[in-house]
């Protein structure tokens, strides 16, 4: 039996991520420690612990920032009340939002204002939601499900309009829109995917492989909604199993019993060296042959927050 690992691409971090975790290396890099960060920088434990070692403090909290000290937001955002008690403490704010989670905190501003409803497609308590529904909450309704689509009350059906989580599956947002369309035919759309590319992708990704692997393996963390998409793909997209794992020591070798093709991808916040490591416990296991998939380039990058760039 030929044991073989089929590696998805695109994977791994995106360009929201890398600009995250650059913001808090280089803050400690400037100024120095301790920084602190208002809520995990990016949903990955191995990302933060690297930081916590090296000085970052995170907190779910500006009260527990030292009133003038400089804090941080992490690359979900937050709400306007968050950025209010922040100023109330006279904090220093290096905002890493990411800035496509930014584009649906300004359409839901713009939106507001105009006098729609903003229906959101989205998981409650998610930290990119909490934000996005802090900028008009009296405007926005939250929508997790089909079911949800199918109940959801609006008092001007003909002046509504969606909007979406960023990690999001795609397929998911798409079935819910159609419910939500079906009741108010005047539903408008964002102006552009609110789906970040790198989701898109990296869905996109597994989705090709999916159908020609026995068991998929998504490196991730559990809160990292992205990567939990990307096992829910995996296994609609027809592979025989999918497991999420945090790092390759969390690898059942019981899940490649009789397991000839192994698919291996990773969630938007993931270091490729925890692929690596994967793939070495893979290769002990006797998956040696490694074949790379093609998949989209994604050269995008984006600028440090302000006070961060050089000059």
């Amino acid at each position: 039996m030929t044991k073989r690992v089929l590696l998805a691409s695109s994977r791994g971090t995106c360009a929201g991520v890398d600009r995250a975790i650059e913001t808090v290396e280089n803050a400690l890099a400037r100024w120095g420690p301790p920084v602190y960060v208002r809520h995990q920088i990016v949903h990955n434990t191995h990302v933060i612990a690297a930081l916590e070692a090296r000085g970052a403090i995170f907190v779910e909290d500006v009260a527990e920032v030292p009133e003038g000290a400089r804090v941080i937001f992490s690359a979900h955002g937050v709400s306007p009340v968050v950025r209010t008690a922040a100023s109330s403490r006279r904090l220093e704010v290096v905002d890493a939002t990411c800035p496509l989670v930014s584009k649906v905190h300004k359409e839901a501003v713009r939106f507001a204002g105009d006098g729609r409803t903003v229906l959101l497609i989205g998981h409650a308590g998610h930290e990119e939601i909490v934000g996005i529904m802090g900028e008009a909450p009296e405007s926005i309704r939250l929508v997790e499900s089909t079911g949800d689509a199918a109940s959801v009350e609006v008092p001007d059906p003909g002046r509504v309009v969606w909007l979406c989580q960023t990690t999001l599956a795609i397929d998911e947002a798409m079935e819910i829109v159609g419910v939500l369309r079906d009741r108010f035919p005047a539903l408008a759309d964002p102006p552009s995917d609110d789906i970040c590319f790198a989701t898109q992708n990296r869905q996109n990704a597994i989705k090709s492989v999916a159908p020609r692997c026995d068991v998929v393996l998504v490196v991730g963390s559990p809160n990292s909604s992205n990567s939990r998409r990307l096992v829910e793909v995996a296994a609609a997209a027809g592979a025989g199993a999918a497991h999420l794992v945090d790092g390759a020591g969390e690898l059942d070798p019981a899940w490649l019993d009789g397991a000839e093709t192994v698919g291996v991808t990773s969630g938007a916040s993931v270091p490729e060296v925890l692929v690596t490591h994967l793939l070495d416990r893979l290769a002990g296991l006797g998956f040696v042959q490694v074949e790379t998939q093609q998949g989209v380039a994604e050269p995008q990058r984006f600028s440090l927050p302000l006070p961060l760039r050089a000059g």
